[in-house]
Parts: C-alpha cells; structure tokens; sequence
C-alpha cells in the first residue's frame, strides 16, 4: 500500500511524467540527426536502373533491326531525289515547319518522305500540264472553245496539279487521325489496366499496341515509336510531346500532358487516364449522336426523289388502273 500511495502522489508523479515527456520530445528532435538517409543511394539506382533499361531496348531494337535487315526506325533514303532536291534548293522553296508537322501527321516522318513530298510538287504540275495538253489540243477537247480558252484551261490544270501532293497528305492525315481518335479510348483503358497492375508506361504502351493493331494500325504505330523514343531520348518528356505532335489531337495532347506531369512531379497517372479515357468516350458518343440528329435533314431529298414517286404509284396504280378500265 505504500508503494502504491507513493506512486500515485501527484508530487512523484508529476516529475516522471514531465520526465518522460522531455525525453520523448529529445528523442523525437535529436533521431532524424544520427539517421542516415538513404534517398540519394536509391535515386541512384533508379537512375542506374532505367540507364540499364535503355541500354537493353537499344540493343533489342538493333537486334531485331540486323535480324530483319531495315534500319530500325528509318528507311533508305532515295539519293537521286535527293540530289535534285538538294541541287534546286526545293526545301527552302516550298518547306517550311508546317509542311514538316503535317507530313508527320499523315504517318511520314523521315528525311526521304519529306524529298518525295519536295520532287512530287515539282513534277506534278508538269505531268498534269503534260497530260491537259494531250486531253484538250490532242484529243480536241473544247475544240469549239477559242485558243485563249483552252490555254487558260491548261494553266488551271498545271496549277491544280502544283496542289496535288498536298490533297493527298491532308487526305492521308484525315483518315490517319479518324483511324487514332476512334481507337483512343479503348486504347486509354487498356492502358488504364496495365498501369493499375504495376506495369511500367513503357511495357504498358508496347502490350496496348499488340492489342489496339487490328483495331487501329496508326495507333499501334504510333505507340511503338513513343516507346522507342522513351527508351532512346534523355528526356522522357520529348517523346512524350512528339506523340502529340505527331498525333495533332487534342485528346492525345492531354494524355501526353498527364504522363508528362506524372514524370516530372511522380503524381498518379491511373486516376488521370481514367478520367481522360471517360472524356475521351463522352466525347466520341457526342459525336456519333450528332452525325445521327444530323441523318434526317440528309434523307429528305433521297425520299422526295425515290421513295415518294414509287409510293404514290403503289397507292394510286389500282385506282388509275381501275378508272381506265371504267371508262373503257
């Protein structure tokens, strides 16, 4: 009982717990000084890391460029064209940065599309010139037509034909990013499912290509050249910005900015794709109910010009028929 009474009189008890917390608080202040911390040495081999993750897809990508004999992500440049392009000096006369960014666009982005692209706008006008020529002096077309005419008619055509390469690569770049954009969303969940099962950006983009290939061959293009641009450029954050670029969408644009803020600032990309992938369906219902509200003003003309005419001559046929008879 004395040892009790001692222990629960505020006079001893009051000091052990001032005591303790005293210690407590020495203890909370004065640890962290005599811990050694360790980030740096794991910064370390994280940057080690992906250093050996690098150098391991480089050197699958030449092993599997010698093994199929092409030049990875290049093609054989046509030196003939080349020169012409070289000796006209046709790049600073017709290419510009714009030029460029829409032969990316359309899925051409090495140095030769781009000579092709420069000798094409150059011979066109000629062959089309070449080919008005013979149509119209040769074949007599708007031979009624005065001279003046039918030259002017040639100069029209050569100055069409000068526009060409450009319809094609506008063309070439609609279908490219119609292909891209209707594929995106499924594409961003099965991303959002790589990413959530601890798989890297890098594996998850590879395994989405396989998968979104049959769907959408742009697409998986595109993804296997951003993920061989994240394993060869220093900065992670062009390849990102060269697949919007690329892409010129908006709904890549603000993927490529989500995985450029997760890179730089470590935040969690799941939850971001799996809003963007949302929007990115949203948006592609909105459209396809804004194709189907804009079908009925189109089917009006088709149904006054054919349906209409064969259904008043199904319903008044008897009764026209009925009435000849009558009056016969």
């Amino acid at each position: 009982m004395d040892v009790m009474s001692s222990i629960t009189d505020p006079v001893f008890l009051v000091p052990v717990l001032v005591s303790i917390a005293v210690f407590a608080t020495l203890f909370t202040l004065l640890m962290p000084l005599f811990e050694r911390s360790d980030l740096d040495a794991r910064m370390r081999s994280v940057a080690l890391e992906r250093e050996e993750i690098r150098a391991r897809e480089r050197s699958r990508l030449n092993a599997e460029a010698k093994n199929n004999k092409v030049a990875g992500l290049r093609t054989r440049d046509n030196k003939s064209i080349r020169q012409i392009v070289d000796q006209l000096n046709l790049r600073k006369a017709l290419a510009d940065d714009a030029t460029v960014a829409k032969l990316r666009v359309a899925g051409f982005r090495t140095q030769n599309a781009l000579n092709v692209f420069l000798f094409a706008r150059l011979i066109t006008p000629f062959v089309v010139l070449g080919a008005a020529i013979v149509y119209i002096f040769g074949l007599g077309y708007l031979g009624e037509k005065p001279f003046t005419v039918r030259l002017l008619a040639c100069i029209v055509a050569a100055y069409a034909g000068f526009y060409l390469p450009n319809l094609y690569v506008s063309n070439r770049a609609g279908k490219r990013q119609k292909s891209i954009k209707q594929a995106w969303p499924d594409a961003l969940d099965l991303l959002l499912i790589c990413v959530e099962s601890g798989v890297s950006i890098e594996a998850a983009m590879k395994r989405v290509a396989e998968e979104i290939a049959l769907q959408s061959t742009a697409l998986a293009e595109e993804f296997l050249l951003t993920t061989a641009e994240l394993s060869y450029l220093q900065d992670r954050r062009m390849a990102f910005e060269h697949l919007g670029s690329r892409t010129n969408l908006e709904a890549v644009k603000s993927v490529t900015q989500a995985l450029i803020q997760s890179e730089r600032y470590g935040t969690p990309i799941a939850q971001a794709l799996r809003v963007l992938a949302a929007e990115s369906r949203d948006a592609r219902m909105t459209e396809a109910e804004k194709k189907a509200a804009a079908l009925p003003p189109k089917l009006t003309v088709p149904m006054i010009l054919f349906f209409l005419p064969v259904l008043i001559g199904v319903i008044l046929g008897p009764a026209i028929i009925q009435v000849m008879d009558t009056f016969q």
